[in-house]
């Protein structure tokens, strides 16, 4: 006699571990290392989830399970609608080897009639999906991580040569705010390097000109323009509410500004810097590794820093260390990857070399040092590297 559905479920149950929604909420609602996946439709998941749970949709289960848990002795519960897919798909992570995986019985019926937290995400318009379709077929990105990128606000110092192709890439990747700074306009020498600008914006406000091409590229972003100059009198208004800082500044005066800036609000600083056939990109975490204070505590003398005109930068530079930036910077607001504090990396164009220089924190560093006191901003005389 052929078993019916019922029957062959209830025998897969029968060989798997269940948890119910009760341990699932004690487990949520502590460290506890288990990861919990939501393997039904995207419909249904974006209705309403557990807060924290990963989404792998049971068809692609298999084939997506090592990326998201490479380790198969990771504890894992799997959840459904009622448990029964994530019974079946429990018995699959077993047959691949996964060590300790547990289906929620009832499922995520089971967890809104507990009357346990329900996490609505922020739905993505079907334009969305199709924009960001590249993104969301990456295991370590996915929806999960788009939706970080389109919540996130990013502030961009600078709309020149390093501020030009971070903002390009952010605004392509959907992160939803875009803050710019910068008190300059278009200028014709600008445009070898500068790519946000085209000719017929010479004369125009930069970050008026960088509002119109990044919108041009995706009209879901929102620009927030700041046509400033960056002072220690409006800096901590201007940076508060932000996610992540990219200092793409031409002058060590605004560097520093910056950097104490971030440390003061707890902002992760997205630092690069370009000089001739030559560039270096590094992310100062505040209290992850060290700041730019840590490595140069003052500034040099202004006679040691060539001039904007009489240093020059070629064009592309900028571009790859802008592109490092903006790797950066998703990196920070998704969470994924090893972000580079800690690390400086710099680039030789002349010999298409990548050198990689450990950073340390200065534990008697004046800002960030364990015995460090806020005494307020210093205000630099303001003199140029490159840009």
């Amino acid at each position: 006699m052929v078993a019916t559905f019922d029957e062959l479920i209830e025998r897969v149950k029968a060989t798997i571990k269940e948890t119910d929604s009760d341990a699932v909420r004690a487990l949520q609602t502590s460290n506890d290392p288990t990861v919990i996946i939501d393997v039904r439709e995207r419909e249904e998941f974006v209705d309403g989830h557990i807060e924290g749970a990963e989404f792998i949709p049971r068809g692609q289960l298999d084939l997506k399970i090592e990326t998201a848990v490479p380790k198969r002795d990771t504890p894992i519960v799997l959840y459904c609608a009622g448990g029964t897919r994530s019974a079946l798909a429990a018995r699959s992570l077993e047959e691949l080897g996964y060590t300790d995986v547990k289906s929620m019985a009832g499922g995520f019926t089971a967890w809104k009639r507990s009357g346990y937290p329900v996490h609505i995400p922020k739905a993505m318009t079907s334009e969305q999906l199709t924009r960001y379709s590249r993104h969301l077929v990456i295991p370590e990105i996915g929806e999960k991580g788009q939706r970080k990128l389109i919540d996130a606000k990013v502030l961009l110092l600078g709309a020149g040569a390093l501020g030009s192709p971070v903002a390009m890439y952010l605004t392509a990747a959907g992160v939803g705010t875009i803050g710019i700074i910068d008190s300059d306009v278009v200028d014709r020498s600008n445009l070898q390097r500068q790519i946000l600008h085209t000719d017929e914006a010479v004369g125009t406000p930069k970050v008026e000109s960088a509002k119109a091409r990044m919108k041009a590229l995706n009209p879901d972003v929102e620009i927030h323009t700041h046509q400033t100059w960056l002072s220690s009198e409006n800096v901590l208004e201007i940076f508060e509410g932000y996610d992540v800082v990219v200092d793409g500044g031409d002058n060590f005066a605004t560097r520093y500004l910056v950097n104490d800036a971030c440390v003061r609000l707890g902002i992760p600083n997205v630092h690069g810097s370009v000089y001739r056939f030559e560039g270096q990109a590094t992310s100062f975490v505040p209290h992850q590794g060290p700041c730019y204070r840590c490595l140069y505590p003052e500034p040099p003398p202004p006679e040691l820093a060539p001039s904007c005109q009489e240093a020059g930068v070629l064009g592309v530079i900028p571009g790859v260390i802008g592109m490092l930036q903006a790797i950066e910077v998703i990196k920070l607001i998704v969470g994924i990857g090893e972000p580079l504090a800690g690390r400086l990396l710099t680039f030789d164009g002349l010999k298409t070399q990548f050198r990689e220089l450990k950073l340390r924190r200065d534990p008697e560093c004046a800002l960030c040092g364990e015995n460090a006191e806020w005494n307020g901003f210093i205000d630099y005389e303001v003199f140029c590297n490159v840009s």
